[in-house]
């Protein structure tokens, strides 16, 4: 199928309503860090990239059209090379607003190693967030609130730097249909813009996930 838009924002920057987005206009299926729970394999080549450096992208995506969110996120100069005809969607928010949420949300679950008496999916998973997420983008530092903004600031401008323009949007949800739809050249859809993003409903989401892992 090959990517057609790599999603290069950060997590709590709006990824599940644009993940709800990108599949109703038809670059879904869209992958999301909820896509990895459900699926034992993808767990395994995701901590193998973390751990070992090894990957398959063209195997990792088959499926999907688009991504968002970590892990893909991480990775996003990686992933964007090696789909050059890809869009890069840069999802943002309020540098403040967005540390909340996440403070709110999925940093409190992967803050703490998984107990040994876990599932190893679940130990994997929790590893692998912890290593590509806690301590390469946020240097173990996601408590020191200045950094983790100054990180957040960073990634934005690093990706406006690296990428052309004629290939990035710098994106928040909050802007709608409009931008993104002309990005991407398709119609506007006749109903209102996916609103996912919540904190309760997020808290509700990692609650749903963990209990596929434990179930699977």
């Amino acid at each position: 199928m090959g990517l057609q838009v790599v999603g290069a924002g950060f997590g709590r920057t709006g990824t599940l309503s644009l993940k709800n987005a990108l599949e109703k206009i038809g670059f879904g299926p869209c992958y999301h860090m909820m896509e990895v729970f459900p699926r034992p394999e993808h767990v395994a080549m995701w901590h193998r990239l973390a751990f070992e450096n090894q990957i398959d992208w063209d195997v990792l995506f088959r499926d999907f059209r688009s991504t968002v969110d970590w892990p893909a996120a991480r990775w996003w100069r990686e992933i964007a090379d090696h789909f050059p005809d890809a869009k890069v969607l840069l999802s943002v928010r309020d540098p403040e607003a967005w540390y909340k949420s996440m403070s709110d949300t999925i940093y409190p679950p992967m803050k703490h190693a998984a107990p040994e008496s876990a599932p190893e999916l679940v130990r994997m998973q929790n590893a692998m967030v912890r290593k590509a997420i806690l301590a390469e983008t946020f240097d173990n530092r996601f408590e020191d609130k200045a950094h983790a903004i100054e990180v957040f600031k960073r990634h934005i401008q690093e990706v406006r730097d690296m990428i052309d323009p004629a290939r990035l949007l710098v994106f928040d949800v909050r802007e709608g249909w409009g931008p993104l739809c002309r990005f991407l050249g398709v119609p506007v859809p006749n109903e209102p813009f996916p609103r996912l993003n919540d904190t309760a409903s997020t808290q509700a989401l990692i609650n749903r996930m963990r209990e596929a892992v434990k179930l699977g």
